[in-house]
């Protein structure tokens, strides 16, 4: 498995790639998930859960449930350098979960563009279940792409060749640079209703 998809989040999303979009790549047909994010067209996002903790970065925000099951944040000497922002759950030490926070991570001018460069970024060997519009807080215009892929077994991750579940939502940001927040987890340990309450609470700035 390709490092760029482990459930570790390292570089989740190609770096800047030089050209202004990638063309070619298939867009999914249907999503795997069926939840939808809230919000959008400049509202403020949901508000949080009681005891949930929020990723804060310059382009955007992404709440995540706390606690003795819930996420833990890393700092910047934890995280990957391709990440500005990132938290982990742990069940018996392994990683079964993770969100990550990437910014300016390809040149676009839209959120189909970025979506398009979300997509390149996904490892050989990864499933695309569908790319699709979402509503995101503070934005007109956004994507999620879903996908399935396997763990590398490397670095605290579940055993190789376990099945986890991928969302990427991504567009621009109101400096007109590209945002991607990542949603990965081993299948069975988050639950559509906590996506959902993770992907209504993304406010983009």
């Amino acid at each position: 498995m390709n490092s760029r998809l482990d459930v570790r989040g390292r570089s989740s999303v190609n770096p800047r790639r030089g050209n202004r979009a990638v063309t070619g790549l298939v867009s999914g047909v249907c999503a795997a998930l069926l939840v939808t994010g809230c919000g959008g067209d400049g509202q403020e996002a949901d508000s949080v859960p009681g005891g949930w903790g929020t990723l804060k970065t310059k382009g955007v925000d992404v709440s995540y449930p706390k606690g003795s099951d819930g996420y833990v944040e890393r700092g910047a000497d934890e995280r990957s350098e391709h990440n500005a922002a990132e938290a982990v759950r742990t069940e018996d030490g392994t990683i079964v979960s993770m969100i990550t926070v990437q910014l300016d991570f390809t040149d676009a001018d839209s959120a189909e563009e970025a979506a398009i460069a979300a997509e390149a970024g996904v490892q050989l060997g990864a499933t695309l279940k569908g790319e699709k519009d979402v509503q995101l807080a503070g934005t007109d215009e956004a994507k999620r792409v879903d996908f399935e892929f396997s763990s590398t077994g490397e670095e605290d991750t579940p055993p190789k060749g376990t099945r986890l579940q991928g969302v990427i939502l991504t567009g621009l940001d109101s400096r007109e640079k590209t945002f991607a927040v990542r949603i990965d987890a081993k299948k069975g340990a988050l639950d559509d209703a906590d996506l959902s309450k993770i992907i209504d609470s993304v406010q983009v700035h």
